[in-house]
């Protein structure tokens, strides 16, 4: 069971605005879409063309005053799902919520909005949906339209709006009804740089003030920069609740297992007559498997490559970023590493001395090379490590770092 966040001795502990006590929901999901087909299909025969599904499956949550919360997972993990649930707009199979304090909610883009009414309109039907009188949103509404930056559209049907134009207004609306509590649905991410950066300083002025904000987003930099606690979610059901960088952690190894594994399905291992990269491993050196990189650590690359026969041959490393990006590249040939004619396999090592990686999860390629450089066979992600995060400071290295202020002057 969720238990109470640790706060210092001389503070209450943050009373709950929400307890969700097993909650799991189904839904069942027809495979005949069309009337007729629906017709074809009464009676006993019907039941084969449907399917149910549990987004949900008894989940347990304490969410408490004060707290920024990220959903991650897989999409169909239920993360969208648990938002509804949350927020009143879905009900559960079974299992109980109970919630207090107003709650606003921006699950869908456009949710909340009619097509055919102007912004205007739709400001004063969305913000009487999330319980304001319309006295307080004549006293809102031109710092909402300030807010949502659409100008002389505000007088135009909505569904003429781009999508960023929805967003922007339907955050906009959201952000200025007072809530307690805000619910906010990937919907982040349609806006453009500026706006995205407008709604991040407004969330951060809500975190300032006590409010308390459950996020879905796939965006796991911001989960940890932003968010105090993440919950990560698996096939509906709390895999692990707790610190956001350790429940990034998990989900991204969940995703590597997937991607391995649809990799090996895709690619069962056909014979490589040149020569081919068999394994690949990293190992933390001095701890044990799994562990992720700290400071001072150093990381060993283990390849076993193997081939018919190879006169002159080599092996490269590279090691990129959850993003894709390139971190490092190293090889036999560039360091002058000797290696002899190869009949069979033969194993190759990389240690890297104390790596400045900041925290998050790395990739590594590998490469088996012919004496002129030329790649006889490489598997990109061959396999990962994680390296442990840096309370102190984001980005894409770690260093050591002091600071000092100095005032009165």
């Amino acid at each position: 069971m969720p238990t109470p966040p640790v706060l210092p001795a001389d503070k209450a502990p943050r009373p709950e605005v929400a307890r969700i006590r097993g909650v799991s929901k189904k839904f069942t999901i027809r495979k005949d879409s069309s009337i007729k087909e629906r017709v074809v299909t009464l009676g006993r025969a019907g039941r084969r063309h449907k399917k149910e599904f549990w987004a949900l499956r008894d989940v347990d949550l304490d969410i408490y005053a004060g707290e920024t919360i990220g959903l991650i997972g897989h999409n169909g993990s239920g993360k969208s799902t648990l938002l509804k649930v949350i927020g009143g707009i879905v009900d559960p199979t079974s299992g109980t919520v109970e919630e207090r304090g107003r709650l606003a909610a921006l699950l869908e883009l456009g949710a909340g909005f009619h097509p055919d009414l102007t912004g205007r309109e739709n400001v004063f039907l969305n913000a009487s949906v999330l319980g304001l009188s319309r006295e307080e949103t004549e006293a809102q509404f031109d710092d909402i339209v300030a807010f949502a930056s659409i100008g002389d559209f505000i007088d135009t049907q909505v569904k003429f709006y781009s999508s960023g134009m929805y967003v922007r207004l339907a955050f906009a609306v959201a952000v200025h009804t007072d809530p307690d509590v805000l619910l906010v649905d990937e919907v982040l991410a349609v806006g453009d740089e500026a706006f995205q950066r407008k709604c991040m300083d407004r969330i951060r002025d809500f975190q300032k003030e006590g409010r308390t904000i459950i996020l879905v987003t796939h965006s796991l930099d911001q989960v940890v920069e932003l968010c105090g606690r993440a919950v990560l979610l698996h096939q509906g059901e709390v895999l692990f609740d707790g610190a956001p960088s350790t429940a990034v952690a998990r989900f991204r190894d969940l995703l590597e297992e997937r991607r391995v594994a649809e990799r090996d399905a895709a690619d069962p291992g056909a014979p490589r007559p040149q020569g081919s990269v068999d394994s690949v491993r990293a190992v933390v050196v001095g701890r044990g498997p799994g562990e992720p990189l700290q400071p001072g650590d150093d990381l060993e690359i283990l390849l076993t490559v193997s081939s018919s026969h190879l006169d002159k041959w080599g092996c490269r490393v590279q090691i990129d970023d959850h993003m894709g990006h390139k971190m490092f590249v190293t090889g036999t040939d560039w360091l002058k590493t000797p290696v002899d004619p190869m009949t069979g396999s033969a194993d190759v090592s990389f240690v890297l001395k104390d790596p400045p990686l900041a925290g998050g999860k790395y990739f590594i390629n590998a490469t088996l090379i012919d004496g002129h450089g030329n790649d006889l066979h490489n598997i990109m992600q061959a396999t990962s490590f994680n390296v442990e995060f840096d309370p102190r400071a984001t980005g894409y290295m770690r260093i050591d770092v002091e600071g000092s202020a100095t005032s009165g002057r």
